[in-house]
């Protein structure tokens, strides 16, 4: 089941799996240059009071999303790891 990136609380992993349909797909490319590529695991890193914007660490650097950027991002959680 895939969710959106607001799902999502600091420190919680997620993963990639895909993109919503009809979004402008100059964003979507956008997205994928910047390493959000399906299968890509990321884990979000800071949260702003209001929920936007959201960072994510994704391949080794963070990376700032707005909401209404972050919501064309179909993902799933990933389970806590083990301590």
């Amino acid at each position: 089941m895939s969710a959106g990136l607001a799902t999502l609380g600091v420190g919680q992993r997620g993963r990639i799996v895909g993109f919503e349909r009809g979004r402008s797909s100059a964003y979507r490319q956008r997205l994928l240059s910047m390493g959000l590529t399906p299968g890509t695991e990321f884990e979000v890193t800071r949260m702003a009071p209001l929920g936007d914007p959201v960072e994510i660490r994704v391949r080794g650097f963070d990376l700032s999303l707005r909401k209404d950027e972050a919501e064309i991002l179909k993902i799933e959680a990933s389970p806590p790891p083990w301590d």
